[in-house]
């Protein structure tokens, strides 16, 4: 390979680094990297595991109004985790 196609391929990665994950690549330029969209769902799972323990409770108890709520965080859980590319 020749050195323009080699600048050509890295300059194609950074531009699509950059569309699909801007706080990573900001992270990457400024020498403080912070870890890829795909390792920063911590909050997402947490708020995963707290739904499923509403559920469970709400089906314990008897209580439909908890249930309907760990519904609700569930699926905004689940949007947090497997947010499309690009946001």
């Amino acid at each position: 390979m020749s050195n323009w196609s080699d600048n050509s391929v890295l300059a194609d990665l950074d531009d699509r680094t950059e569309r699909e994950d801007p706080e990573f690549a900001r992270g990457l330029a400024s020498g403080h990297p912070v870890p890829p969209r795909e390792y920063r769902q911590r909050r997402g799972w947490l708020l995963l595991a707290i739904a499923l323990v509403a559920l469970v409770v709400g089906i314990a108890v008897g209580h439909g109004l908890l249930i309907a709520a760990a519904l609700a965080l569930a699926s905004i859980a689940v949007h947090l985790i497997e947010r499309p590319p690009g946001r």
